[in-house]
């Protein structure tokens, strides 16, 4: 079943409840302390996308010299990731080299859960799939 949060917004005297999508409960994770306190955590995936780019951006010469894939913007859940079983993430996804339209490299990068460490595992011409 999917919850959408309200937010309550105040017009003038009067309150108005107004749909919240991006606050929808299913991209947050939701946890109850002993106190019966719901705490709101929002998820860290699209913290480790940005470092995933960014380190391909940085391994590649910087972005006068690199550009990732759009999907490695905005949102996290269209970019190509796999969860792995320590929960930390594995982002594959191409750039180019400006001002080239072609995505000539591959890269392949790691970001720990708790974004300790970030490995790049492969960064160079792209692999056939």
């Amino acid at each position: 079943m999917k919850k959408t949060l309200l937010v309550l917004v105040l017009l003038g005297t009067g309150f108005t409840y107004l749909p919240a999508k991006a606050l929808e409960l299913n991209d947050y994770r939701i946890s109850q302390s002993d106190t019966d306190t719901v705490t709101i955590q929002r998820s860290n995936l699209g913290r480790a996308q940005n470092l995933a780019r960014q380190a391909a951006e940085q391994a590649n010469g910087g972005l006068n010299n690199y550009r990732a894939e759009p999907a490695m913007f905005g949102d996290p859940k269209k970019a190509t990731y796999v969860e792995n079983s320590d929960g930390s993430w594995t982002f594959t996804f191409t750039g180019i080299v400006p001002p080239s339209t072609d995505f000539t490299i591959e890269s392949v990068v790691t970001v720990a859960q708790d974004f300790s460490k970030i490995t790049v595992d492969y960064n160079g011409p792209v692999r056939s799939r």
